[in-house]
């Protein structure tokens, strides 16, 4: 597949070099290209006009480098645009959830790119329309909701707004009755606040100079920004400060952590004058997390060598640690995920096997049942309610070949019924596609789950192309959920796979554990015995896979560059963090300090040093070849730099040793999210797509 002729030979952009050595622990490195990164780089995130000129005109450069490259696919993009479009029920509602007097929900108009927010009388009725999005972001290159939270007297809500893809959230007020903005907003917030039990104020947390959130205030309605009152700040930078609330408007809780250590602190909902009272001190390693269960907290953690976690409980008016007691035991290999609690049951959902379930327990006899479910792969979402005395809860189902189903289960009759199936207004019907779970072996002798579809036409003889797509980091899982996007690749001939590799939890805690820090490798070895054992399988060569991965999966595509370039046919890298060494060496960067528990600290430690820059991608850049690249950033990201992959493109074309085009689009007006319309965000998938299916040579519409 890998064939550069499809490609107009342009000559690329060519970066200046301006070498910068740094030494630590007794190794020198040189940095050529990290002028790219903008000194005022903080500044480039609230005003993308004072962006350096010179760094703008490369940038400008490599846009248009692209674009031009591309230019043969414009028919092609419009036209995935339009089946993937045509897949979206435009006037989409979600089914309302009750809460009190009104049911609320979410909805979009026919051509409307942002959500709306509604609510109507608990038992239907008319809609009142609380919020429109795209009346809010009308003008706005660039302008993205967070959340809508109402009162607990429903007649206020707070909603959130970023309006230049730096994730620098302005929270205000809304009268309900009014229908109408207050005075009140804060700035430079997380985008979401947690009101109080008399619905007179709310708690927020606000980002620092560093854009870390390390600060949790208090804003009473009617005082301006100036005098909300600061309650907790984390003088840690390697923690995020969380607030939350809980289903009774009892307690606001105080969430304090990294990726593998949490504490909590608790706040009455209805004094915010009392001391934050804290549940249990920060431990390295153990994590825990609360949901309440009237005079009582259940407490999902990992502690005492509960790898896989456990469950708790402890009274509300006495929860520290001493007084825990188990509720649910640990099970190695059975993930427990989440968990909420209602008057009657406690209800939480796990892992096993690589597959979920949803576990329900009658909090009065100690009775269990799951919800069973029987395809082969699947994803499971549950959404809980957002009342606390109640026998109903939510969830959702889908697979790669099944639209998401939403439905209500009575927990005590056991009864669901199915409220709301995804709608595919251009026609789809899931007998026309074929979807597989396998089991790729990992050179250690793991076994890597990789799910697959596919159009039931497709021959399976090892001529198919395929898009391999993963993540592996955090913890994080990729669902086998409904994607209605990548239907345009399996309706083309693709095999559209994800590997489900370590560094995520598919197959429990162990599955993260041995893809971090000093494990991180098996992330990557992983995704190539995956792509490897579907040319063994005989579903698709390795000269007609297409790689895929965002921001830490782009830190995946970028090792598999280096690794095994003939593995693959091309690598496409999104918001790609692939300048790992250098970014982990500058504590002043957003997000490297609280992830040094994630990839190591190459600031204090030699190992981790060492590690880190045996497979840092940008670091480990050779004079070789290396299968077409395409690599998709935003210009005020704030947990991607535009830099590192601006720096990763230089160093590849650099080096490289073939005519493969490594071609690199920067979206000027946007961040780690990319465009932030669902319209807009759809253009950008359908020229990934399109790259994808050029170099496939499957341009023809």
């Amino acid at each position: 597949m890998t064939n550069p002729s499809r490609f107009p030979a342009l000559a690329a952009p060519q970066s200046e070099k301006r070498p910068v050595s740094d030494t630590r622990h007794g190794i020198t490195r040189v940095d050529d290209y990290g002028w790219m990164r903008a000194e005022n780089w903080q500044d480039v995130f609230r005003d993308p006009a004072t962006l350096d000129p010179a760094i703008r005109q490369h940038l400008e450069a490599e846009n248009a480098y692209q674009t031009a490259l591309m230019e043969d696919t414009k028919p092609l993009q419009q036209r995935l645009f339009d089946e993937m479009k045509g897949r979206i029920k435009e006037d989409d509602s979600s089914v309302p959830s009750r809460d009190g007097p009104y049911a609320y929900g979410t909805s979009y108009k026919v051509g409307g790119q942002q959500p709306r927010f509604f609510r109507t009388p608990r038992d239907g009725g008319d809609e009142t329309m609380l919020l429109d999005g795209d009346l809010e972001g009308e003008g706005k290159p660039y302008f993205r909701l967070a959340s809508a939270d109402h009162s607990p007297d429903h007649n206020k809500m707070i909603w959130g707004y970023d309006d230049k893809g730096s994730e620098f959230f302005t929270l205000k007020v809304r009268d309900l009755a009014k229908l109408q903005d207050q005075t009140d907003s804060v700035s430079d917030t997380t985008g979401g606040g947690v009101w109080n039990a008399q619905s007179n104020g709310f708690y927020y947390t606000r980002v620092d100079a560093n854009h870390r959130p390390s600060r949790l205030y208090y804003h009473e309605l009617g005082q301006p920004e100036s005098e909300d009152r600061l309650i907790y700040e984390e003088k840690d930078p390697g923690f995020f400060l969380g607030v939350g609330g809980s289903s009774l408007n009892d307690f606001i809780f105080v969430d304090i952590h990294d990726h593998q250590t949490s504490e909590i602190w608790l706040i009455p909902a209805n004094d915010p004058t009392i001391e934050p009272r804290l549940v249990a001190g920060r431990e390295p390693g153990v994590e825990y997390s609360l949901t309440e269960g009237g005079d009582v907290f259940y407490i999902l953690t990992n502690d005492e060598g509960a790898k896989d976690f456990k469950i708790m409980s402890a009274p509300v008016d006495a929860p520290e640690k001493s007084n825990w007691t188990e509720v649910v035991a640990h099970k190695s290999g059975r993930l427990l995920l989440g968990h909420s609690a209602y008057s009657s049951h406690l209800v939480w959902l796990e892992r096993e096997n690589g597959l979920p379930r949803i576990l329900i327990r009658d909090r009065k006899s100690g009775e269990e049942h799951a919800i069973a479910l029987d395809e082969e792969a699947y994803a499971l979402g549950l959404e809980g309610s957002a009342e606390y005395d109640t026998d109903v809860i939510r969830f959702s189902y889908s697979s790669m070949t099944t639209p998401t189903q939403v439905y209500d289960y009575n927990m005590r009759t056991r009864e669901r019924t199915l409220l709301k199936t995804q709608e595919v207004p251009s026609g789809h019907n899931p007998e026309d596609y074929v979807t597989r779970r396998l089991l790729a072996p990992a050179p250690d002798g793991e076994l890597v789950p990789v799910s697959i579809v596919y159009h039931r036409d497709t021959r399976i003889d090892g001529t198919a192309p395929c898009l391999l797509y993963g993540y592996g980091s955090y913890g994080i899982s990729i669902p086998a959920s409904f994607n209605t996007n990548c239907l345009s690749l399996a309706d083309r001939g693709f095999i559209y796979a994800v590997a489900h590799v370590r560094g995520g939890k598919d197959k429990g805690y162990d599955w993260y554990e041995n893809g971090k820090r000093l494990n991180k490798k098996n992330t990557f070895t992983d995704f190539i015995a995956a792509a490897q054992h579907l040319v063994a399988e005989g579903y698709t060569s390795h000269d007609r896979i297409v790689a895929q991965g965002g921001s830490a999966g782009g830190m995946l595509m970028g090792a598999i560059a280096n690794m095994a370039p003939d593995t693959f046919g091309g690598i496409i890298a999104e918001v790609p963090f692939v300048d790992v060494i250098n970014t982990m060496l500058d504590d002043t960067l957003p997000l490297t300090p609280p992830e040094w528990t994630e990839w190591g600290n190459p600031i204090t430690s030699a190992t981790d040093y060492e590690y880190m820059s045996s497979y840092s991608p940008y670091d480990n850049v050779e004079a070789k070849a290396y299968p077409p690249i395409l690599a998709v950033a935003g210009l005020t990201d704030p947990r991607v730099t535009y830099w590192e992959p601006a720096k990763w493109v230089a160093k590849l074309r650099e080096l490289k040793t073939d005519d493969n085009p490594v071609l690199f689009r920067i979206n000027m007006e946007a961040g780690h999210a990319g465009a932030s319309g669902r319209f807009s965000r759809l253009e950008e998938v359908a020229y990934v797509y399109a790259y994808a299916l050029k170099l496939a040579g499957k341009t023809q519409m």
